[in-house]
């Protein structure tokens, strides 16, 4: 599989860290029919987490989640690459940024064990068209 790179929109949401309550977002997004395409979870002090959602659909979370009472903040703009991992499969997106003087202030990838990897990007919103074109996205 080539890489594929695409734009991608996400909402970031604080919780109080506490065992299941990332589950009860989770689910309450299952039973509204939202999908994501990534997810993560990160400490934010010593008692809360920051959840960052990418859904499918960034329109209708975002309706939705209002009408569910989901306090979220978002969307902002990110990138979503996904290719065959071999060894170095970072290096061009990087080089590319890079040469387009983008800096990636977070990112966060996972490969499957099967040969394939998912990668988050993050850039700043001054910089976002600039790195879409060097991704040529």
């Amino acid at each position: 599989m080539p890489d594929v790179i695409r734009r991608v929109e996400y909402f970031n949401t604080t919780i109080r860290d506490r065992p299941g309550a990332s589950y009860e977002i989770l689910s309450q997004l299952s039973e509204l029919g939202l999908n994501l395409v990534a997810f993560t979870a990160i400490p934010v002090g010593p008692t809360h987490t920051q959840l960052t959602l990418f859904p499918e659909d960034s329109g209708r979370m975002a309706y939705l989640a209002s009408r569910a009472g989901m306090k979220l903040d978002g969307p902002h703009q990110a990138f979503l690459v996904q290719g065959d991992d071999k060894l170095g499969a970072l290096t061009g997106i990087h080089e590319a940024l890079y040469r387009a003087d983008v800096n990636i202030y977070a990112s966060s990838g996972v490969t499957d064990g099967k040969g394939t990897f998912g990668y988050l990007i993050y850039v700043r919103p001054e910089s976002y068209a600039r790195a879409a074109e060097a991704l040529g996205v």
